[in-house]
């Protein structure tokens, strides 16, 4: 006797397939999707939730009124933004510092990590880390109190700079010094955190390969080139992704910390922009809008950034 159940076609048969599995791997991990509950609603609640208030980007918004009884302006505040002064030369900063960070920043931490992974004592290594890692713990504030009074007339750097022929100015009331005293204190800053991840890649290598080298005949330098960089090269690119899709987000702590009127033409960068207007003059909606176009432009460079990697060298974040 033939059976009346209708043959299921293939895309409903792998859609079937992929429920039965999840089904099955919820009931054989129900801990580990119970300890995802907390993260994802954090996600929800803090991320996704307010991504309803950049309405006010399309709104002459007033406190008053709220974000649904303001008035609708549509794309006002994005003309307004694109026709000012401000645009290019925010634009022009805000690329400028972030290219920088790129070629001088990013590879940073991943030299760092080389180094230390060639040091064969394991106490200059801990002594080493340890030194690196300590400037991030340090308040932001303490930092940039410590770069404002080392960079000033009277301060240490700028001693040690006039011995070289520097007039002696605050370098922080400079526009040509803004960048590269920012950069340099990021390096500082940063490059022992940003660093365990790679010291991580490297001790994932296969030891294997190094003794066969070794064997081989390979100097340290050519097991660098051929073993420890190809091992981390998957690393590597996903965290170069992950910048690129922040190149536009150039933090507005430090550089509010930093910058003065006199250096605005060099160091006004789109987020300090966005707290000048927002929360100093009360522009929400206009500054809303500046933020908005800036989230914009880093979720295309995202994209774009893991398409030519999967294409490229099939390593990507989806």
């Amino acid at each position: 006797m033939e059976s009346t159940q209708p043959l299921l076609s293939k895309s409903e048969v792998k859609k079937k397939t992929r429920s039965n599995r999840f089904v099955h791997d919820f009931i054989m991990n129900k801990y580990l999707y119970l300890m995802m509950v907390p993260v994802i609603l954090y996600y929800i609640v803090f991320h996704y939730a307010p991504m309803y208030g950049a309405l006010i980007a399309f709104k002459d918004y007033s406190p008053m009124k709220g974000i649904m009884g303001s008035d609708w302006v549509g794309l006002k505040h994005f003309k307004d933004f694109f026709g000012s002064f401000y645009f290019w030369r925010i634009l022009k900063n805000t690329l400028v510092i972030s290219l920088y960070s790129l070629v001088f920043e990013f590879p940073a931490p991943i030299i760092l990590a080389l180094l230390i992974n060639e040091v064969r004592s394991k106490a200059f290594k801990r002594v080493a880390q340890t030194i690196t890692y300590m400037p991030y713990f340090i308040s932001l504030v303490v930092i940039c109190g410590i770069i404002t009074d080392f960079t000033n007339a009277d301060g240490v750097i700028n001693k040690l700079m006039m011995l070289f022929g520097y007039d002696g100015q605050a370098m922080l009331q400079k526009q040509e010094l803004f960048r590269p005293i920012y950069i340099l204190s990021e390096i500082w800053q940063r490059i022992g955190w940003e660093s365990i991840i790679y010291i991580a890649a490297l001790m994932g290598i296969d030891q294997e390969q190094y003794e066969a080298a070794h064997m081989d005949g390979a100097s340290r330098w050519k097991q660098i080139v051929n073993i420890t960089l190809p091992g981390i090269m998957p690393t590597i690119t996903i965290m170069l992704i992950l910048r690129m899709g922040n190149l536009l987000n150039v933090g507005f702590e430090k550089i509010i910390l930093l910058y003065n009127p006199v250096t605005y033409e060099t160091a006004d960068v789109i987020s300090s922009f966005v707290y000048r207007k927002g929360l100093l003059e009360f522009g929400w909606s206009y500054s809303s809008a500046v933020g908005l176009f800036n989230s914009v432009i880093n979720l295309i460079l995202l994209v774009t950034a893991n398409y030519i990697s999967r294409k490229v060298n099939e390593s990507s974040l989806w």
